[in-house]
């Protein structure tokens, strides 16, 4: 007799859910990056090297858009590390795109504080001006929506972030319509850093 429960050791028991990483096109550091990156790596010892890793990968993403799996390999070249390291940090983090995504990301907070006024509903307005659903782009490769988890503005919420910089706090659904149009119409220059669309009372 065992107190310890049976385990279904069967046929796939074990298999890993993971995806390997789409490879992509073919990538290599424009020449102007692979400068930026060295720069930035003589900020660290050169046993160090591998601390530059997420400097590297913006820079992948500033290039190309989105990383894929030669890119992450290129980047374990330059930094000096294996591809599985950069895979790890790629996968960790949520500001790193893995697909193709529009020339504006519209990244929705969804913790606590934001959920608790409305940013569902703002996320909901968002699709519906934009006629997609979370996760997805529109045809014309201008606007993806992403539901994010904790953008660190519990206190102006909801938040609703701009490709990984721009925010734009205290958000309603009726806002959105306006956010959206602003970038479709005048790009980033129609942003700041901070954008309060109406304060709260």
């Amino acid at each position: 007799m065992s107190f310890h429960p049976q385990m279904p050791y069967g046929e796939g028991w074990h298999k890993s859910e993971r995806a390997t990483a789409e490879p992509g096109p073919p990538f290599a550091f424009s020449a102007e990056h692979r400068a930026q990156l060295e720069e930035l790596c003589t900020h660290y010892p050169p046993e160090r090297r591998k601390s530059a890793i997420l400097a590297a990968l913006y820079l992948v993403q500033a290039q190309q858009g989105y990383i894929t799996g030669n890119a992450m390999r290129h980047v374990a070249e330059v930094i000096g590390c294996t591809a599985a390291d950069v895979e790890d940090v790629v996968t960790y983090y949520v500001m790193f795109f893995t697909r193709p995504v529009g020339t504006y990301v519209l990244q929705v907070c969804r913790t606590l504080s934001c959920a608790l006024n409305g940013a569902e509903q703002v996320t909901a307005a968002l699709c519906r001006h934009l006629q997609v659903a979370p996760n997805q782009t529109t045809a014309d490769g201008m606007f993806t929506v992403m539901e994010f988890e904790c953008l660190g503005a519990c206190d102006r919420a909801p938040v609703v972030m701009v490709n990984n910089e721009h925010w734009h706090e205290c958000q309603r659904p009726e806002d959105v319509a306006g956010l959206v149009d602003g970038l479709r119409t005048g790009g980033l220059a129609s942003l700041s850093t901070c954008h309060l669309v109406k304060e709260r009372t």
